[in-house]
């Protein structure tokens, strides 16, 4: 359950993500490091723990907290695409373990067309290019077929079915 903060509280994490869309992580984690230590393990807290080191590319520091995240919270779909997104990015992981982190997650969420489209470009860099038509056509379905199809086209992932997807 995402429980909601309260002031004090609430206050630094919309800092942080203030510091953050300012591009001033620095300060962002001293707002952060501001909230209660009890709430640590709310989500809010983790996905801006999460997007704090993400936007810095600390693939090692965001993948733990990918993983809290889908422990303590493994019924919000970006719990997972966080985990994947880092477990592809970081120096233990790959895009064969990102795969297999978010296969799990597209029976839980059918209606989130963000699995199905990331796991159609996990595919397609697995050089598994049936697959990734199939996850892709199932984003299209969830997501609308016209703006999945030109997120597909944007997606340096998909570049090796850029031709094929212009077609659709």
């Amino acid at each position: 359950m995402k429980a909601q903060l309260s002031p004090p509280d609430s206050h630094h994490l919309l800092a942080a993500a203030g510091w953050l869309e300012l591009g001033n992580p620095q300060e962002a984690l001293l707002e952060l490091n501001r909230i209660a230590p009890a709430l640590t393990d709310n989500f809010f807290v983790l996905e801006m723990a999460w997007a704090l080191h993400a936007t810095q590319n600390n693939w090692v520091e965001a993948l733990p907290i990918a993983l809290r995240l889908v422990e303590l919270h493994p019924d919000e779909s970006t719990s997972w695409l966080h985990y994947a997104y880092a477990l592809r990015r970081a120096p233990e992981g790959s895009v064969e373990k990102a795969w297999q982190a978010l296969f799990p997650a597209a029976e839980k969420f059918p209606d989130e067309s963000t699995i199905p489209f990331n796991l159609a470009c996990y595919a397609c860099q697995l050089g598994e290019f049936d697959n990734a038509r199939m996850w892709l056509q199932k984003a299209m379905k969830t997501g609308g077929a016209k703006e999945i199809r030109g997120r597909a086209l944007q997606d340096e992932d998909l570049r090796k079915l850029w031709p094929e997807i212009q077609g659709w």
